[in-house]
C-alpha cells in the first residue's frame, strides 16, 4: 500500500510503498478515506513533540475516517462496509492514518456521523476527544454555568464551544479580531483578547465573580489568565497545554481547582481506549443532531501533497481543519 513515511526528524516526508497490514485480534482493517492534520503532526515531524513518543520510521496522522474492510478475532459491533472514524495512531509505535490502510484497535472507533462527509468526520477525533475530556470528564459542564473557552475559533476551541452549548452552558470565547465572527457564529459571546484585559471581561460578563469553567486551549500566558478568570471557590480551570511553569497562586487564592488533559494517553499506554470510542460515539450523535459542525478548510490535498498540507498548518493561514484525501 502507499503511505507517507517519516524516516528521520526534520527530513521530508516520503511517499512510499509499505506492507499492507492485516486485522489482528481486537482490530479492524480500515481503508482510509481521509486523514485530518493537526499541529501535533507538524511538531512530531520536526522532532519537537517528545511527549508523543514517536518511534521512527513512522507513518503519521492521528485522525482517520474510512471504511472497515476486515474484522479481526474478538471484535463485535463492526462489519465490513461500516464507515468509521476515530483517533487511531500516529504516535508511539502505532501506525497513523497517512496510509491507504490501517489496522486499528476497534475500541478507538465509532461509526461515522451520517450527517458528515468522510472529510468532515476526519477533522473531529483529536479535537473532540480533547474538548470532551476537558469539559465533560474533568469539569462536568452543565446547564446554568458560564464557560470561557480560550481560542474559541481554533481546532479544539470551536468544538469545545459547541459541546458546552449542547450541554446547556452559556459560552464565551476569546479570539483574535479576525476570528470573532466565527466564534459568534458558533453561538458563543466573542471576546477580543487583543482589546480587553482579563479583569475587564471578567467584570463585564460575570460581574467580577469569574467563570464557572475556563478551558485553555492555547497554553503559556493564557493559562495564567485562566487562573485569574475563574470563579471563586467553585470554579474549575482545564488546560490541554498546561506544560509550562506557572504560578498557581491566583488559582489558590480563589480556592478554585485545575485539571490537565493529555489526550494521547490511551494510544500511548493502551489504557482507556474504550472511553475514547465512547466519546467518538457521543461526538457522532452530536453531529447527527445538528449540534456539532466542524470547521473544514476548503483546500484539497492528496497523500503526495502532505508537505504542502503541513506547511499550511504551520503558516496559521487555515480557515478550519486541513484534511488529506487518502482514498
Amino acid at each position: 500500500m502507499r503511505a507517507v513515511v517519516l524516516q528521520e526528524f526534520t527530513t521530508p516526508l516520503v511517499l512510499s510503498d509499505i506492507d499492507k497490514p492485516t486485522a489482528g485480534p481486537g482490530q479492524v482493517l480500515v481503508k482510509v478515506r481521509a486523514s485530518g492534520v493537526n499541529p501535533l503532526d507538524t511538531k512530531i515531524r520536526a522532532g519537537k513533540a517528545p511527549h508523543a513518543r514517536p518511534v521512527l520510521p513512522a507513518v503519521l496522522g492521528l485522525d482517520l475516517a474510512g471504511v472497515v474492510e476486515q474484522v479481526g478475532a474478538g471484535v463485535d459491533g463492526f462489519a465490513p462496509g461500516d464507515e468509521v472514524f476515530g483517533m487511531t495512531g500516529g504516535v508511539g509505535d502505532v501506525q497513523g492514518s497517512l496510509a491507504e490502510y490501517a489496522a486499528v484497535d476497534a475500541r478507538l472507533l465509532a461509526r461515522k456521523p451520517a450527517a458528515l462527509t468522510p472529510r468532515e468526520a476526519a477533522t473531529l477525533p483529536l479535537v473532540s476527544l480533547t474538548a470532551w475530556e476537558g469539559l465533560v470528564d474533568r469539569a462536568q459542564v452543565r446547564a446554568g454555568q458560564k464557560v470561557l473557552i480560550h481560542g474559541g475559533a481554533g481546532g479544539v476551541g470551536h468544538v469545545a464551544v459547541q459541546i458546552a452549548r449542547a450541554r446547556g452552558a452559556e459560552v464565551f470565547a476569546t479570539a483574535s479580531p479576525a476570528r470573532l465572527e466565527t466564534v459568534e457564529r458558533l453561538g458563543a459571546t466573542p471576546i477580543d483578547y487583543t482589546a480587553i484585559r482579563v479583569e475587564e471581561y471578567v467584570a463585564k460578563h460575570t460581574g467580577g465573580e469569574g467563570f464557572d469553567i475556563v478551558f485553555d486551549t492555547v497554553g503559556g500566558s493564557v493559562l495564567d489568565d485562566s487562573f485569574t478568570a475563574v470563579r471563586t471557590y467553585t470554579g474549575h480551570v482545564v488546560s490541554a497545554l498546561g506544560w509550562g511553569t506557572h504560578s498557581i497562586a491566583p488559582l489558590s487564592f480563589r480556592g478554585a481547582t485545575y485539571s490537565g488533559v493529555f489526550t494521547l494517553l490511551p494510544l500511548l499506554t493502551g489504557r482507556g481506549r474504550e472511553h475514547h470510542g465512547e466519546i467518538m460515539r457521543q461526538t457522532a450523535a452530536l453531529a447527527d443532531a445538528g449540534a456539532l459542525t466542524p470547521l473544514l478548510d476548503p483546500r484539497r490535498f492528496a497523500l503526495a501533497d502532505v508537505a504542502d498540507a503541513h506547511a499550511a498548518v504551520e503558516s496559521g493561514s487555515t480557515e478550519g481543519k486541513i484534511v488529506i484525501d487518502v482514498g
